[in-house]
């Protein structure tokens, strides 16, 4: 893969027609040291936020040896690529073949559950050539919590209801060698207090259950930076998550872990585009809907972006893209700023792209097909350089005299 010092310097270079994919292994490496060493717990990264192999080795030499799969192709992305890694199956709903191969060839011994059925399913398939149980799962019974302080809700698929929540963990214990309880407050959680509205409801749980708890998973939803959406010091997640992790009525040598898919990934990759056409305030880019901006269009999520032509305007106006494909959906509405006179032939980079981004490249109607390069300049943002000012501090000063 070919080394390149910043955006400017690939378009330039490559003069590309296609989308470019920029990795920034050092941003990815710094993210995971800062999990690995300021999580109170285990981080467990959640592999669908992008599966990249060349994005897992980093991960794991930056100190995250546990991961979040949601399907048994990604076991077997994980596993090829981390043969020491620690695997966990955290979807709810999984096929029989699946468990079966996770648990016999890969080595997995953590699922998770939300229904009666899921449980009997992972207990059978588990089980041995003579049908006895296997003694050595660890099983996660998911909770529903609220999302409603995320900007993307996970509240309505997964997770048994807290009414119901007490018998499904009583038949879980009696199974389980080692008991956890997880919940996802939704992805891109603004406030610490999610986490806290979370636990309250995962301590009724355990109180109305009367049961051993092993180990409290607090899920994903840890924010990045984006336009519009700038969320508190991640420390400031971490300590409330422990305090309220140290108060609940769980076993004295109880595990803490958590899920970031987002906050580890979002800054490894950023994109180029070029403008193919200018319609007024529409840009018409080769990159969109059923590639790496699916979440600008389908999700209304704002990134950051800018020219990467020097000689423009200084003067910013609000721009919608269409991207390349013949669908009136290839819509992203934005609003994203760029200069007034920008025109067809100009490159743009694409910030945060690493999350939900290059992972969700289609080729539908042809295209999807770009390359992939390293650059070495900075992310164009980032909860990690120690750069960032707090959100809540204010310049104002107000004398008392």
């Amino acid at each position: 893969m070919h080394h390149h010092l910043d955006a400017s310097a690939v378009a330039r270079a490559l003069s590309p027609d296609e989308p470019v994919i920029l990795n920034r292994r050092h941003a990815a490496a710094r993210a995971a040291r800062f999990f690995a060493t300021k999580f109170p717990g285990k981080s467990l990264y959640a592999v669908k936020a992008n599966p990249s192999p060349e994005l897992l080795p980093i991960l794991w030499d930056g100190g995250i040896t546990h991961y979040d799969v949601a399907s048994i192709a990604e076991v077997r992305l994980v596993r090829g690529v981390l043969p020491e890694a620690t695997l966990c199956f955290m979807h709810p709903v999984k096929t029989a073949s699946a468990i079966r191969e996770a648990y016999f060839v890969h080595g997995v011994r953590t699922f998770s559950l939300d229904t009666r059925e899921e449980l009997a399913k992972i207990v059978a398939a588990t089980a041995d050539e003579q049908g006895n149980p296997a003694a050595d799962l660890r099983l996660c019974v998911r909770l529903r919590v609220s999302s409603e302080y995320s900007e993307l809700s996970l509240a309505s698929k997964f997770g048994i209801d807290l009414v119901d929540a007490g018998p499904l963990l009583q038949e879980t214990r009696q199974v389980a060698d080692w008991l956890g309880l997880c919940f996802h407050v939704g992805s891109q959680a603004m406030t610490p207090f999610a986490y806290v509205q979370a636990l309250e409801r995962v301590r009724a749980a355990i109180a109305d259950a009367g049961v051993v708890i092993d180990m409290i998973d607090v899920g994903g939803g840890f924010p990045s930076v984006y336009p519009g959406m700038e969320p508190p010091p991640l420390e400031d997640y971490f300590a409330i998550i422990h305090r309220h992790f140290e108060a609940l009525p769980i076993a004295y040598n109880a595990e803490l872990w958590c899920e970031p898919g987002r906050a580890l990934s979002a800054e490894y990759n950023s994109l180029i585009v070029k403008v193919e056409k200018r319609r007024g305030k529409e840009l018409y880019i080769n990159d969109g809907a059923y590639g790496a901006l699916y979440d600008a269009a389908h999700v209304g999520w704002r990134f950051p972006v800018k020219v990467l032509n020097a000689d423009r305007a200084d003067t910013l106006e609000d721009f919608a893209f269409y991207g390349p494909t013949c669908d009136d959906a290839d819509f992203m509405e934005g609003p994203f700023q760029l200069p007034a006179d920008i025109a067809s032939g100009d490159y743009i980079e694409i910030g945060m792209l690493g999350a939900y981004g290059a992972a969700m490249r289609t080729a539908f109607n042809g295209f999807g097909q770009g390359a992939s390069v390293i650059v070495e300049d900075e992310p164009m943002a980032s909860l990690y350089t120690g750069e960032r000012k707090d959100p809540r501090v204010s310049d104002n000063v107000v004398s008392l005299r």
